[in-house]
């Protein structure tokens, strides 16, 4: 029995260019002096590619196909707000003072961020307020 892997080839790069231009916009706009430790590039099977930049100072971020981001983890420091909807900002500036929004990960129904103090919450595309994400 053999297992097939969902990957047909990642790809590493440290060029910016190898990202598509979505993606490049991006991080010229919210990251604009950070360098790029690496860049894969996971083409599926299915022709879809996806694209993780791992920058050097540890910052993660995920982006589509088309370059879309779909996950920004700043490992412990503040998420550049302008990336952060801005009714999920004023929510958690309301009801979570003294914490910053550390990751954000849009799926294709929701969003759950991150806060510093390690709560997850879950909004609905709308920035709505959906529940508190519980750690099993």
């Amino acid at each position: 029995m053999t297992a097939m892997s969902g990957y047909a080839f990642d790809k590493y790069s440290i060029n910016r260019e190898d990202l598509p231009e979505a993606a490049q916009q991006f991080l010229t706009t919210y990251f604009p002096k950070a360098k790029v430790g690496m860049i894969k590039t996971d083409k599926h099977l299915l022709k879809k590619t996806d694209y993780d930049v791992r920058l050097v100072n540890g910052t993660t971020i995920e982006f589509s196909n088309s370059g879309k981001w779909t996950s920004v983890d700043c490992k412990g420091r503040e998420v550049p707000k302008d990336i952060i909807p801005r009714s999920i900002r004023n929510y958690v500036n309301k009801n979570f003072q003294d914490v910053n929004i550390v990751k954000i990960k849009k799926t294709s129904s929701k969003y759950e961020v991150t806060l510093s103090d390690d709560v997850t919450l879950i909004f609905n595309l709308l920035g709505q307020f959906r529940s508190v994400k519980m750690d099993d």
